[in-house]
Order: C-alpha cells, then sequence, then structure tokens
C-alpha cells in the first residue's frame, strides 16, 4: 500500500506544461538553428570559394564533430551536478550562444585577410584560419543546442514529449528556414553574390551577421523564461531517491556508457546512417546542383570561381529551405502515429526517395520536391530518437550524462562520412552520385529501426 500511494504522489507530480511553457522551452533552438543552417548550407561554399579541392572537401567536416563528441558527453556529465541560481543546463547554453556569436562574426572573413603564404600541406591562412572557426562554430552551436533537449528530457512528462520535441522540430526547422534563405534574401536586396577570388561573397558575410544577431536574442529569450526545477522537485518528478543517489558512487562515462539501456545502441545504429548520409547532403548538394543544373564542370580548378557555381549555392539555400518546409509539414504529422517506430521507418524512406532523385534531376525547380521529402527524414531524426531515449531513461539521474553520450551517435557517423568521403567520391564518380548514395544510407537506416525495444 505505502509503494502504491508513494506512485500515486509520483504520477500527480508530473504535470503537463502548457503550450505557452513547451514553447518557451525550446524558442531558443529557432536561434541556435539559423546558426546551423548557415553553416551546413555554407561551409561547403566558403571552404570552396577559399580554395579547397571537391575531394578535400569532406575532410573538413571531421573535426567539428570529433569537438562534439569530446564536449556534449562533458555538457551532460558537468550539468548533471550543476544546481545554481542561474538553473542546470542554461548555464551551458548561454555559454554556448555566447561564443557561436562571437565566432559567426569572424568565420565569413577568412577570405578577408591578407594571407598569401602557403603552409606545408599546400592550404593558405585564411583557410586555416576558417578551419578553426569552423571547429568552434561547431562545438559551440551544439553546446548550445544541447541544452535544449536536456530540458525536454529534465521538465516534461512522457505523454508531452513527442509534442515536446515535435515542437523543437518546428522551431528547429523554422530556424532553417531563415538560416538558409538569408543569402539569397541579401542578393535580392542588392548585395553582391560575387567577389574577388578567394574572398567570400557579402550576401553570405552579412547572413552570418545578421543570424548571430537573432541567434542571442532567441537564446536570452529563453533563458529568462524558463525556470528549471529545484533538485528536490526534480527527484520527485523523475522518481529518484536523493538518499540513495547521494550514497551511490559517482558515475563516470566509461562506466555509463557500458551500463546504457539497449535503446541507446540500437537507436544510434539508426542515427549512423541517417546522419551520414546528411553529412553527404551538406558536403555535395552545392557541387551536385551546380554540376546538373549549372552545367558547372566540377573537376576543373576554378568552378567554385564560376558565377553559376556561386548561383547554385544560393540555389542549396533556397532547396534546404524547402527542406525544411518539408520538415515543418511533417513534424505536425509525427504525433498522429500511434507507432513511434513506424513514423520513424516512414520517415527515413521518405527521406531516401528524395536523396536518391537528386542524382536525376537536371532542373532546378524540380529539386524543390526532392528536398521537401528529404525535409520528412530531418524531421523525425530531430524528433524520435530523443524521444525514444529520454523514455528509457525515465528515473535515472544522469540524464544529461545520457544525451551528451548519445551526442556521439549523431557526430561519429559524420567523422567516418567526412573521413571516407573522398574515396567514395572516387568510387561513385561525381558529387550528384553522392546524394544517390546519402539515399541508401537512409535505406539502411529504416531496416535498422526493427531492432529498437520501446517502452
Amino acid at each position: 500500500m505505502p509503494n502504491k500511494a508513494k506512485t500515486n504522489n509520483i504520477m500527480s507530480s508530473k504535470r503537463d506544461l502548457t503550450f505557452r511553457q513547451l514553447v518557451d522551452l525550446s524558442f531558443g533552438f529557432f536561434g541556435v538553428q539559423i546558426a546551423y543552417a548557415l553553416q551546413s548550407a555554407n561551409i561547403s561554399r566558403i571552404f570552396a570559394t577559399l580554395g579547397a579541392d571537391p575531394h578535400q572537401l569532406s575532410f573538413f567536416w571531421i573535426l567539428p564533430p570529433l569537438m562534439g563528441m569530446i564536449v556534449q558527453p562533458l555538457v551532460g556529465k558537468y550539468s548533471d551536478r550543476t544546481w545554481n541560481r542561474l538553473g542546470r543546463r542554461k548555464p551551458y547554453l548561454i555559454v554556448g550562444a555566447l561564443i557561436a556569436v562571437a565566432v559567426m562574426l569572424l568565420l565569413p572573413n577568412a577570405g578577408s585577410f591578407n594571407f598569401a603564404a602557403r603552409l606545408f600541406l599546400g592550404l593558405n591562412m585564411a583557410m586555416w584560419f576558417g578551419l578553426f572557426s569552423l571547429i568552434f562554430l561547431d562545438t559551440s552551436i551544439n553546446m548550445a543546442m544541447q541544452p535544449f533537449k536536456m530540458m525536454v528530457g529534465d521538465m516534461v512528462n512522457e505523454k508531452q514529449k513527442t509534442q515536446a520535441y515535435s515542437i523543437q522540430s518546428f522551431l528547429c526547422n523554422a530556424g532553417s528556414l531563415v538560416g538558409y534563405l538569408f543569402p539569397i534574401f541579401f542578393t535580392w536586396i542588392g548585395l553582391a553574390n560575387t567577389a574577388p577570388e578567394g574572398v567570400i561573397p557579402p550576401s553570405v558575410v552579412w547572413s552570418f551577421y545578421v543570424g548571430a544577431a537573432i541567434l542571442i536574442l532567441c537564446v536570452v529569450y529563453t533563458f529568462a523564461r524558463v525556470k528549471e526545477m529545484p533538485p528536490k522537485e526534480y527527484a520527485e518528478f523523475h522518481g529518484i531517491d536523493l538518499e540513495k543517489k547521494a550514497e551511490a558512487p559517482s558515475e563516470g562515462l566509461l562506466k555509463l556508457l557500458v551500463k546504457a539501456p539497449k535503446t541507446f545502441w540500437t537507436v544510434g545504429l539508426v542515427q549512423f546512417f541517417s546522419w551520414s548520409a546528411f553529412l553527404y547532403m551538406w558536403t555535395y548538394s552545392n557541387g551536385a546542383i551546380a554540376a546538373n543544373c549549372w552545367g558547372v564542370d566540377m573537376t576543373s580548378s576554378g568552378a567554385a570561381a564560376t558565377e553559376g557555381f556561386q548561383a547554385a549555392g544560393n540555389w542549396v539555400g533556397v532547396v534546404f529551405a524547402v527542406q525544411a518546409v518539408g520538415s515543418l509539414v511533417w513534424a505536425a504529422v509525427l504525433p498522429r502515429f500511434k507507432s513511434i517506430k513506424l513514423s520513424y521507418v516512414v520517415s527515413l524512406l521518405i527521406g531516401a526517395i528524395g536523396f536518391a532523385s537528386v542524382f536525376f534531376v537536371h532542373n532546378q525547380y524540380v529539386l524543390f520536391l526532392s528536398y521537401f521529402l528529404i525535409g520528412f527524414a530531418w524531421a523525425a531524426m530531430l524528433a524520435l530518437p530523443f524521444t525514444l531515449l529520454t523514455n528509457a531513461l525515465e528515473g535515472s539521474p544522469y540524464m544529461g550524462s545520457y544525451l551528451g553520450l548519445f551526442n556521439c551517435t549523431i557526430c561519429l557517423p559524420q567523422i567516418v562520412a567526412a573521413a571516407t568521403g573522398g574515396a567514395v567520391i572516387s568510387l561513385v564518380g561525381s558529387q550528384p552520385a553522392m546524394l544517390l548514395t546519402a539515399g541508401v544510407f537512409l535505406v539502411l537506416g529504416a531496416l535498422s529501426v526493427r531492432f529498437i525495444k520501446t517502452k
């Protein structure tokens, strides 16, 4: 009888949040995702402009996720132990956002530095500056992004988690839409979309400036509106015995990884294929669209300086925005599925069709359909893995640590895909074929969903 009363007390403490509270909890994600969209849509363009060879492009994506694999578990581990008047996750949120803003103001100016010297690797100083800026940008964006996922795990009950992560997905894709369209918008209002060789066009530079301003405003809004639970309330909400927790030894990240629930590993397998596919999209969309729709010879040394390549760079922002629209639409549909696993499979298969179709499309407007379908997979990737994992972790005092470790299932596939990208493109023959390869990866991801066990 006492156990039943205790259970009823815990369940009653798991109150529902209002829709406004759910939105406030993730509103800063809108600004963070603008920054992430600007990075993902323009990094290959920036480095190609700075002189990178197409076979080198994927290598520029190795260090950022590698840093993420180091930083995110540490953010999760230490935020689990952080209880102060600023909150538990929020201190890491604001620090990450401030660093991201600083880097966003510096990165697009990499080509404007008058460095003529060549280093032993054959890369100029501007490219090295851009590379290290990219490392810090990706690390800080992830540092600012991860607390939002943790706060949903901390403060939302099981019944509302799919809705909460769908709202987060909606805000994420709305931010993506804005970020992707910024370069073409600034071109439309009169900023130059071309620049001297080795210099980033003003349309891209100002996109980063304005994105940085919106990022900090959105993060400050969530920081001011959200009040995180104090330790006692958090323990009651999650059914954690504080006395037993105090007596238990602190678990290291490696031990936690060994004890991770099976859901962690099975969802991680799906993540491996999914994030590898999107790494290829971010890396090769510019070259694929330039080759297929603008007829640019991407094997020539001056391809990145051509008007067709830069026009395709703007169009990448447009089709990525269409992808974000597809994600917005599909994020509203996902909660209607009765089975999370079914919605996951359907989403990834539809995304695979979108990826594969890019290989065959030579009309820039037909690409709208391709990237709209890709958006379905993206919406599922943003919402469903975290719903599955946080439900499996319910009652664990190490929620943040596990979510930080889970970020490795996002970073590791990007590292593998980036490290092998040069070999794969040599094997398949072209940048458009890399998008077809991405479609195959999503099919493999959909097949892997069957291994996930749900509560």
